[in-house]
């Protein structure tokens, strides 16, 4: 970010900007939709741009909230929360960011529960934290076949699939996926992460899986590792 950004961000029309901004952060963190909406808003108006709302904002407050999940010091409802707080501050900027999302996007992630599995809150919960860091979510639902899988990837040009299981028994599956890209024309580049209560990286290593995202708050940071996109700043 240039010198001029961080000179609108330190002075402001009655004060500092850099407060609006740790206000976002603690709202998200409380979940406070309304209060992030205004925030946002107030943001705007005071000059700031809304690309350093985005990144240094909302971005930055979801991944506050990704690291307390991962440290058990907020739980699933409480993300869910701060989660449908920053979609409301992001659609406040939407009209901005219109034509513009390609350079805010991080990376495009298919999500799916694998075949045979019809488990969902794990994998869209990782949806959610996802979304917040800043990466495009490609939901492909729940019962998800390996053809599913390719043709979403291939379609949406992804960087990286993620598979979830909770049952033994469609753990075997992962394998089956990760096959199909890469034999598939278009795919075979593509990386994968698989995770679920009954999935560990021991698993992963064996089936030639990526990366493991232990929980919401993991599969972000591995997500970042695989693509190479930096935390907000």
């Amino acid at each position: 970010m240039d010198s001029t950004v961080d000179e609108n961000i330190r002075f402001a029309r009655g004060g500092s900007l850099m407060e609006i901004l740790e206000e976002i952060i603690q709202q998200l963190r409380k979940g406070d939709e309304k209060e992030v909406v205004d925030s946002v808003k107030r943001g705007l108006q005071q000059g700031l741009d809304w690309e350093v709302i985005l990144g240094r904002g909302l971005f930055a407050g979801m991944e506050t909230v990704g690291r307390l999940f991962k440290e058990e010091d907020m739980f699933v409802p409480e993300v869910i929360m701060s989660a449908k707080a920053m979609n409301a501050g992001i659609k406040v900027l939407e009209p901005l960011m219109t034509g513009k999302e390609e350079m805010c996007r991080k990376g495009i992630v298919i999500l799916g529960t694998v075949k045979g599995d019809l488990h969902d809150l794990g994998k869209s919960l990782v949806a959610m934290m996802l979304r917040g860091a800043g990466f495009e979510v490609i939901d492909i639902g729940v019962d998800a076949s390996a053809e599913r899988f390719v043709e979403a990837a291939r379609s949406h040009h992804a960087q990286m699939v993620g598979m979830s299981a909770l049952l033994t028994t469609t753990m075997p599956y992962m394998k089956t996926v990760i096959e199909a890209l890469r034999r598939t024309r278009g795919t075979e580049g593509v990386r994968t992460m698989i995770g679920g209560a009954c999935v560990t990286q021991q698993y992963a290593d064996q089936i030639g899986a990526d990366a493991y995202g232990e929980n919401a708050g993991a599969a972000v940071e591995e997500a970042r590792a695989l693509m190479g996109a930096r935390p907000a700043l």
